[in-house]
């Protein structure tokens, strides 16, 4: 039977991979030492599926057409405008069998996917991949998309019951996998507006600290006009950190580290969710 080993949360900020947006290096290096630790625990759990819970930044979604929640269920490349990122383009391993199985479950019990058969996926996906998967042999990902761009956004709610409807979808399949979930974005930070560049240092401790102390229903209670007053329009991504908690919800949550960089226009917050033995 297949099962989750294991989770994290981090940033997934365009500027990671390659840097040299005028940050402290001395902060550049715990993101990068942050990222290798996941993969180094990715390692450890014997992973051989990550599901990557992002939010798409108007590179496939836009005013045409904005799913809720959305699976890649086949090919997976980088989005054109994530190849000038210093990621490098080209077919990125899919659990295809598992992700339609996610995809099924999903729907006999109410959850109205979208699914893609061929995408390219933007950085919300293709920077986690990057940092921490891509020189793993043998491992597949599952991209799973949330809306948290554009308002009306996906309820806090219902973003955690995807992931809880996820983490049965795992256990219920046949294969032998062992499955870590990523939830990507945040913490605090502004996009494109006024407050871009401010991080709300208090906030992102009390996020982290809530996570710490397994307050899912706190987390879940956040009102969206609390979160865009306090935190920015980018805070929204908090709702893939919740599904990611669906598919663990008896985890303990470790901080690994946590940096507030301006010049990346976020708090960067990196998390461990740990299965008991």
């Amino acid at each position: 039977m297949a099962k989750v080993v294991g989770g994290f949360m981090m940033p997934h900020v365009p500027s990671i991979p390659t840097g040299g947006y005028g940050e402290d290096p001395a902060q550049k290096a715990v993101s990068d030492n942050a990222f290798e630790l996941i993969s180094r625990r990715v390692r450890e759990l014997q992973a051989d599926t990550v599901v990557i819970v992002g939010d798409d930044h108007y590179e496939n979604f836009g005013p045409h057409c904005i799913p809720s929640c959305l699976i890649v269920t086949g090919d997976i490349d980088l989005s054109a405008h994530a190849q000038t990122l210093g990621m490098e383009g080209g077919p990125i391993p899919n659990n295809e069998p598992l992700a339609r199985h996610i995809l099924e479950t999903g729907y006999a019990e109410g959850i109205d996917w979208a699914f893609s058969k061929s995408l390219g996926v933007d950085h919300s996906v293709g920077v986690p991949y990057h940092m921490s998967l891509k020189k793993i042999p043998g491992v597949n990902i599952i991209p799973v998309y949330l809306n948290c761009v554009v308002a009306p956004f996906i309820r806090n709610r219902r973003a955690y019951q995807i992931g809880q409807s996820m983490l049965r979808a795992v256990q219920s399949w046949s294969g032998d996998e062992r499955v870590v979930v990523f939830g990507t974005g945040g913490i605090s930070h502004w996009v494109g507006g006024p407050g871009m560049g401010h991080v709300n240092v208090e906030f992102d401790h009390r996020i982290l600290g809530m996570l710490e102390k397994g307050d899912i229903e706190g987390l879940i209670a956040l009102p969206e006009q609390m979160v865009l007053e306090e935190a920015g329009n980018g805070a929204i991504e908090i709702k893939n950190w919740l599904c990611a908690l669906g598919m663990l919800p008896n985890a303990r949550a470790e901080t690994i580290a946590y940096e507030p960089i301006p010049a990346w226009v976020t708090g960067c917050g990196f998390v461990e969710l740990k299965v008991a033995d």
